[in-house]
């Protein structure tokens, strides 16, 4: 999480280490739930290995996925993290996963000891804000395949580990469909 946090901005070296007695380890096992909707998120977790989907259901109960996080990148409900209401989703372990964990009040804690953890926070609504919007966009100009292509070309390694009937509802598109795009592609 450091490497994460340094490569968003400079941070002092002491400001950084504030982090080892904030941060825990917590390991997943496939099918685990970070979190289930209806609570309140108060975490915000690093990826150091695994794969956590974030899905919901929609009117017809559907499950709808609608965020993947693999390696080193952040996840958390964030509306509910930010507004401290229930979350809508829920974030599951895909693969076994281990996870670093900072809770909302130790984040709070260090928003207030420096301008320097108030500009990461900053930064990183800012980068959840652009791919929202991306993925939002990316529903109104492209095909299921393009984005297909787009989630091969980001994430390939991880492609084979998610099963097809999450990629199919990520995508926006029906297993069936999927399959197809999958043939034309390879």
């Amino acid at each position: 999480m450091k490497t994460a946090f340094q490569s968003i901005i400079t941070i002092p070296e002491d400001e950084l280490d504030q982090l080892a007695d904030l941060i825990t380890i917590r390991k997943l096992k496939k099918g685990d739930f970070l979190l289930k909707e209806n609570q309140v998120c108060n975490e915000i977790v690093f990826i150091n290995s695994g794969i956590l989907r974030s899905y919901f259901f929609n009117h017809q109960g559907d499950e709808i996925t609608n965020c993947f996080a693999f390696e080193n990148e952040f996840m958390a409900s964030f509306s509910s993290f930010i507004t401290q209401k229930t979350a809508e989703e829920n974030i599951q372990a895909l693969v076994e996963t281990e996870l670093q964990v900072l809770n909302r009040k130790d984040l709070e804690k260090l928003y207030q000891s420096s301008i320097s953890w108030q500009e990461i926070g900053r930064k990183i609504a800012e980068m959840e804000y652009v791919t929202l919007q991306k993925r939002m966009i990316s529903f109104q100009k492209l095909t299921g395949k393009q984005r297909y292509e787009q989630l091969l070309l980001n994430h390939q390694k991880y492609i084979q580990l998610i099963p097809l009937q999450y990629l199919a509802s990520y995508l926006g598109v029906t297993p069936r469909h999927l399959s197809r795009i999958r043939k034309t592609v390879l």
